[in-house]
């Protein structure tokens, strides 16, 4: 049997995590996640809704040593429950006070409720030779997570303990990131990003996790400017631009990392100057977990995790090696290096399903994001396409746009210089905020809501 060790932190009182202002040593978090693993009620499936990023990874921990899979599903929705109960009838649910303080930490599913006090003995236990870093099969599933099947009904795809060790690894490996830093996230650990990155890579790397999860601007740079460097923020497009808008003075941070949507080249030129450190990109999918990555400032061009490929079969591109179990199809539109069917950089061009194609032009939905976002004085933005199933498929496009300082004629006159006049949208909408999620993305049901209700076909302001 092959195995991996839960943490990769070669001292006991090495620095792990940071909650607030006070370090948490490797003796501490293996003494809680014992104390946690011996109190977990029966049931071998867990929806982990922790909103402290450092009790969410000592209850991933003590599943994990106690043989338990944690789902992590795409959002909490009553609904998600409801089918998380129907794919593992014996779930339960964990929550912490930063879980109840947000929404309630109210699910309709049996819940354990993180201790509030870990007695002495089990957080920092005085006798350290009965501490011993617990080793997982490689084989073992810790996690399954989801995608959105064509019938409505969640997908799930399963997560073995050597399989995400490798690719975290590979990621530190690949940016550097080694014992001395410490590791903000503004993504839920919840999230395959959030998971990877601010929480398995700490534990793989030696590096120290934040236990917060900052949303506003303000809350970003203080929980950054009290975080020992060298520091990392992990982010998302949707968080730098607000920062960017925000914040005229950021805390010098050593490396940037983002995710779940392409940047553009200004905004990372911006935001490398602003915080004065390199900035990459991540690049991944749910099915295969991240797959490569790139310094957006230096080109368009990707370049996989080691030992990862891409291979061309057909019209399809498929992930295969290093961390990968088995090959997988991507989704994407995918441009491979060189000539051969097999690379290991790329240039991406957006989702399939995000194509669009008016009047036999073809553009993406991601490229016409960046272009409304990259014009002055818009905060936020997004194009929509419409219904599958109105007849208006391949007519005009919708686009939301939070710009109060624009009139829609203006806006429209700077999308004109941006993007083919087919593709500007009918109607262009105004509105005071977009509702995103924790991820920086938009629900799509939220969008195709707003896509349902009759609106004037010209551009005009409506109410969020």
């Amino acid at each position: 049997m092959s195995t991996l060790p839960l943490i990769a932190h070669r001292h006991l009182d090495a620095v792990m995590a940071w909650r607030g202002n006070a370090p948490v040593s490797v003796r501490q978090f293996l003494g809680e996640v014992e104390h946690v693993a011996g109190q977990l009620p029966p049931g071998r499936h867990v929806l982990n809704l922790c909103g402290d990023r450092y009790r969410f990874t000592v209850a991933l921990a003590a599943c994990i040593v106690s043989g338990r899979i944690s789902l992590l599903p795409s959002t909490h929705t009553p609904e998600m429950v409801r089918q998380m109960q129907r794919i593992a009838p014996d779930a339960f649910c964990i929550v912490d006070q930063a879980a109840v303080d947000k929404d309630g930490g109210g699910v309709d599913l049996p819940t354990f409720r993180y201790p509030e006090s870990i007695p002495p003995s089990a957080a920092d236990p005085a006798d350290v030779s009965n501490i011993n870093c617990p080793e997982i099969d490689c084989e073992q599933v810790v996690a399954q997570v989801f995608t959105s099947g064509s019938t409505g009904v969640p997908l799930p795809h399963v997560k073995r303990w050597g399989s995400l060790v490798r690719s975290v690894r590979a990621e530190a490996e690949r940016l550097g990131i080694g014992a001395e830093h410490a590791i903000l996230g503004t993504v839920p650990p919840q999230h395959m990003y959030g998971l990877e990155s601010t929480v398995l890579m700490p534990l793989q790397s030696g590096a120290a996790l934040h236990a917060g999860h900052p949303f506003y601007p303000a809350d970003i740079c203080a929980a950054l400017a009290n975080l020992p460097r060298p520091r990392v923020l992990v982010t998302t497009p949707y968080h730098l631009r607000a920062l960017l808008a925000d914040q005229t003075t950021l805390p010098a941070v050593d490396q940037l990392l983002s995710a779940t949507a392409p940047l553009s080249q200004d905004l990372a030129n911006e935001a490398e100057a602003r915080f004065g450190a390199p900035l990459h990109e991540i690049y991944g999918c749910t099915e295969t977990g991240q797959l490569a990555s790139r310094r957006t400032t230096a080109g368009p061009e990707w370049r996989t995790l080691p030992n990862v490929r891409l291979r061309r079969d057909g019209q399809t591109i498929w992930a295969e090696g290093g961390h990968i179990e088995s090959p997988t199809g991507l989704t994407d539109v995918i441009e491979l290096s060189g000539d051969g069917p097999v690379s290991t950089t790329f240039l991406l061009h957006g989702r399939h399903a995000d194509l669009v194609n008016i009047a036999g032009k073809r553009t993406s939905l991601a490229y016409l994001n960046q272009q409304l976002n990259a014009i002055p004085g818009v905060q936020d933005g997004v194009f929509l396409l419409p219904r599958e199933d109105s007849p208006d498929r391949i007519g005009r496009l919708t686009a939301l746009v939070v710009a109060p300082g624009l009139s829609p004629a203006e806006l429209t006159q700077a999308l004109r210089e941006r993007i083919d006049p087919v593709f500007l949208p009918r109607p262009l909408l105004f509105v005071d905020a977009l509702p995103r999620n924790a991820t920086g993305k938009l629900p799509s049901q939220i969008t195709q809501d707003l896509l349902a209700t009759p609106q004037p076909q010209a551009s005009t302001r409506v109410p969020a």
